[in-house]
C-alpha cells in the first residue's frame, strides 16, 4: 500500500487554524498571467522560453538537463497555505520549481520518485503531485491538463512505467512530512469553490 493511500484511510478531519477553518482561494488568484491563451490548440510546452533565459539555463545544467519538455508560471501552495508564484519546468529527468524573483532554484524532483498525480474532476486549476520519499506539492495552473499528460509520457519514457493520475472532487497531499492537507472541490453558481482543509 502506497504511503498516500495508507494516510488517507488514518486520516481524521480537523479545521484549519483560522476563523473558517478552512483556506478559500479567490478564483483570481487560480488565473495565471497567460490566462488569455490557455487553451490552445496545439500544446507549446515551454512557455517561457527557457533557451532565451541563461539563469533557467544554467540551473538545468548544472544537473546535467537540457531538455525542456514543459515550462509555464504556476501558483505554488506553501504548508501555511501561502500562494507563491513559481517557475514549473518538466525536462525528460526531473521536475524543477524556481523562484522568478530570485531565480533561486527551489525544488528538484527526480521523475522516477513521483507516484501519483491528483486533480479534481471540475473547471478548475488545482493539482498535487504526490512524491512518497518527500513532502508532495500543490500548485494551480491553467495548463493543469498539459501538465499531467506531459509529466505522465516523461515518466513513462525516462522511469520506465506508468504515473497514476486521480481525478475526483477532493484528494490529500503531504503538504509537510507530517502535515497531511485535504483540498476539496464543489460546484457552485459560476464556478468552483475550493476549500483546503487540515487533516490529523
Amino acid at each position: 500500500m502506497s504511503r498516500y493511500r495508507a494516510q488517507q484511510q488514518a486520516s481524521v478531519d480537523e479545521p484549519e487554524p483560522n476563523p473558517q477553518g478552512e483556506d478559500h482561494v479567490p478564483d483570481d488568484e487560480q488565473q495565471d498571467e497567460n490566462d488569455k491563451d490557455s487553451q490552445p490548440s496545439e500544446p507549446k510546452g515551454d512557455y517561457l522560453n527557457v533557451a532565451s533565459r541563461p539563469f533557467l539555463m544554467k540551473i538545468l545544467q548544472k544537473q546535467g538537463d537540457s531538455k525542456v519538455l514543459f515550462a509555464d508560471k504556476v501558483l505554488k501552495f506553501s504548508a501555511s497555505g501561502k500562494m507563491k508564484r513559481r517557475n514549473l519546468i518538466i525536462t525528460d529527468f526531473a521536475v524543477y520549481i524556481v523562484d522568478p524573483e530570485t531565480d533561486g532554484l527551489k525544488r528538484r524532483i527526480a521523475l522516477a520518485t513521483v507516484d501519483k498525480m491528483c486533480l479534481s474532476d471540475l473547471n478548475d486549476n488545482f493539482f498535487s503531485i504526490i512524491i512518497p520519499t518527500e513532502y508532495d506539492l500543490l500548485m494551480a495552473s491553467t495548463r493543469k491538463t498539459e501538465i499531467a499528460t506531459c509529466l505522465f509520457e516523461a515518466i513513462k519514457t525516462s522511469a520506465q512505467y506508468e504515473l497514476e493520475v486521480s481525478f475526483s472532487s477532493s484528494f490529500e497531499y503531504n503538504a509537510t512530512a507530517d502535515l497531511v492537507k485535504e483540498v476539496q472541490f464543489e460546484e457552485v453558481e459560476g464556478g468552483v469553490r475550493t476549500r483546503i482543509l487540515m487533516k490529523k
